[in-house]
């Protein structure tokens, strides 16, 4: 068994905590500071290139401060994020969630405050205008509102401004959960900009880059949110040992979070540089060299720093002295730090060794091109449908990150001794791997191009992942595998619990209104320029993602679901509510296929397909797609709401004769009793 170590007596006998290893505390930050440096010789040297290549030098204080102001821009709003997350998720209410809300005020306005520094130095080396000259002022106004670039950089500056003035304002789980939900825009935001923006496959690069980001803020964020966590003291000895249990459990918790992290951070960086790379023979170059070694030394990274975290993690659980958790916990700052700083150190030299594809994009003067940033796919046919790629990242690790936990979970009540229906596992595995396929598979490559294509996933985002999801029984799942928490913090299954119960999730779960959010959702994305928005823009094409996914899971869960949730109606009225939706989904398909008038003329019609129908006659394959497709999940609606009705008679039925074993049939004796009362009564009276 593993005990603290002894503390240290002074000559008066007076005990001493032991010293602290600063030694592993200051290699994690030096490992860091090498990447800084990286960092800053690198803007020196852009600095210099500029100066022999006949632009214009800013001067030395643009080229030294703004990757000072990047790195305090980053570091400030992973701070920020981590905070809010570490408020919301892993510590409970009072003194030390008050500590950290703080923190993530104090590290928000830093953040504005460096996001504003940023810009003008951006604008600066950019335009090669020294910020004292007489016309940088004016450059910089017309660079902030006329040009894509400086309104992005200043939408992220009034998002930080806001995200500052909410944090400093919340005072519970809610709030900075809310709260978090603005550096996260800021992250999508900024995922648009630098390589990914000159990248050939615009929107891989822009779902790695973000996927990339929030990894890593999240992940540094949570440990310097957790240092203020361990260093909060209270000013008694109950509340001193208090906070060493919060402390404890806030580490535990983030754990897995920092896997999660890791391994976003790690994918999505392969991915990037995988994008600079034509075949696997690029991998004998000194850049594929770089990949291979980065790749090796994530895993060999991954595994030693999970190795560690769960030996200090079973060590915290034990300790009981705030300065026993603490010496654990520098500890694990140090390997923590260890491993960022040599991950950072690798993207550096990768940063700065040629690519095999360069970073600009290539030239390309084709219509398909120049409307979706990719060349046009080939024909489609029956086979392509499913060989065709076109890999979204954010997505991609969402729906294997689903499977990964909900197959845990099955096994951790597996493990418990509690059964789990195999059928409803296999009902959640099949929905995540039509989700990757329609998502990253030929739907997402031709629904891009072709508006037929475009319906197909639709349909199956809405009608046959929801129904397998649904099926599959999640938030049983949750409730059953991951105990409550007893310390008053909020968890997966406590957030979920309070979205199911709160009055908005009760609400957009009722019957009705998901059967009209179904139905009608259709209408308004499809005539508003919701469409358009979703086709040129990533995060458009995300929320369309999420929302047709979500409207229909909320449908199918009113008709067919298992999962705790709203007051369902009779069996009946669900058949009635389906048939009459369905019928609405048919007229829309009906509308496509007799419509004339091209929907996103600009997209679809400018195309420049040498294959396929013109587009209004796939348009109106579109709508019998729509029709037709729509029909299959519908009978299977129907068939899943006609076999739970009659699995509810037969259940009701025994039921009743277990009762009636138990009491001797009390219940028909007594209807019988008062039939006989009634006709006795019916006797008695006299005649007029």
């Amino acid at each position: 068994m593993t005990t603290a170590a002894p503390a240290v007596q002074r000559p008066g006998g007076t005990p001493s905590v032991p010293p602290r290893p600063w030694w592993l505390v200051a290699a994690g930050p030096a490992a860091v500071l090498v990447a800084v440096l990286a960092v800053l010789c690198g803007g020196a040297y852009s600095g210099a290139f500029q100066a022999l290549s006949g632009f214009t030098d800013p001067g030395a204080v643009v080229r030294y401060g703004l990757p000072v102001a990047t790195v305090l821009t980053e570091v400030s709003v992973s701070v920020t994020l981590g905070a809010l997350l570490t408020a919301a998720c892993l510590v409970p209410p009072g003194r030390v969630q008050a500590r950290v809300l703080a923190t993530a005020g104090a590290a928000s306005a830093v953040w504005a405050v460096a996001a504003v520094v940023q810009l003008v130095l951006r604008y600066a080396n950019i335009s090669g205008t020294s910020p004292a000259s007489p016309a940088f002022g004016q450059g910089l106004a017309q660079f902030v509102t006329d040009l894509d670039l400086g309104r992005l950089y200043l939408a992220i500056i009034v998002v930080a401004a806001l995200t500052s003035a909410l944090a400093m304002a919340v005072r519970g789980a809610v709030g900075a959960l809310w709260t978090t939900l603005l550096p996260l825009a800021a992250l999508a935001m900024q995922s648009t900009t630098g390589h990914a923006s000159g990248a050939a496959n615009h929107e891989l690069a822009v779902g790695a880059m973000l996927l990339h980001l929030v990894g890593a803020a999240v992940w540094v964020g949570g440990l310097g949110a957790l240092l203020v966590v361990v260093l909060t003291r209270g000013g008694g000895r109950g509340e001193g040992r208090e906070d060493v249990r919060t402390a404890a459990a806030a580490v535990a918790r983030y754990s897995p979070v920092a896997g999660w992290c890791f391994a976003a951070v790690g994918v999505s960086g392969i991915v990037n540089a995988w994008l600079r790379m034509e075949s696997f023979g690029d991998l004998l170059t000194p850049y594929g060299v770089l990949l291979l070694v980065k790749a090796l030394l994530m895993v060999a990274l991954g595994g030693f720093g999970f190795a560690h975290r769960m030996w200090i993690v079973g060590r915290l659980g034990r300790a009981d002295a705030a300065g026993a958790v603490r010496r654990l916990f520098w500890r694990l700052l140090a390997v923590e730090l260890l491993v960022i700083g040599a991950v950072s150190g690798v993207a550096v030299a990768l940063g700065s060794t040629a690519p095999p594809v360069p970073d600009e994009v290539p030239v390309d003067v084709s219509p398909a091109f120049q409307l979706t940033g990719e060349a046009l796919p080939p024909e489609p046919t029956m086979s392509r449908w499913f060989t065709e790629w076109s890999l979204d990242p954010l997505l991609a690790f969402a729906c294997v990150a689903g499977l990964v936990v909900y197959v845990r979970w099955a096994v951790r009540l597996a493990r418990r001794g509690d059964k789990w229906p195999v059928g409803r596992t296999a009902s959640w595995c099949l929905g995540m791997v039509v989700m990757f396929w329609v998502t990253s598979g030929g739907p997402a490559v031709y629904g891009h191009v072709i508006f037929s294509g475009h319906m197909v996933q639709h349909m199956v985002l809405a009608m046959l992942v929801p129904l397998f999801l649904v099926l599959a029984a999640p938030v049983t799942l949750l409730l059953r595998a991951i105990p409550a928490r007893k310390d008053g913090s909020r968890g997966p299954r406590e957030w979920v619990l309070a979205l199911v119960h709160s009055r908005v999730g009760q609400f957009l779960a009722r019957p009705v209104v998901a059967a009209v959010l179904f139905a009608g959702g259709m209408i308004a994305f499809y005539y508003t320029p919701a469409f358009e928005f979703a086709l040129r823009n990533h995060a458009g094409h995300v929320w369309m993602i999420v929302h047709f996914t979500l409207v229909g899971y909320l449908f199918a869960n009113a008709l067919v679901g298992i999962d705790p949730g709203p007051k369902r109606p009779p069996y009946p009225q669900r058949l009635l509510l389906l048939f009459a939706t369905m019928a609405f989904h048919a007229f829309f398909g009906v509308v496509l296929t007799s419509g004339t008038s091209l929907l996103v003329a600009d997209w679809f019609g400018n195309m420049g397909r040498p294959w396929g129908l013109p587009a209004i006659d796939d348009q109106q394959r579109g709508g019998g797609v729509a029709w037709g497709i729509g029909e299959l999940p519908t009978l299977a609606l129907a068939i899943a709401v006609a076999v739970q009705w009659t699995t509810s008679d037969e259940r009701e039925a025994r039921r009743r004769d277990r009762q009636a074993d138990r009491d001797g049939d009390a219940e028909l004796e007594e209807y019988n009793a008062m039939l006989a009362k009634m006709a006795d009564r019916d006797d008695e009276t006299p005649p007029r």
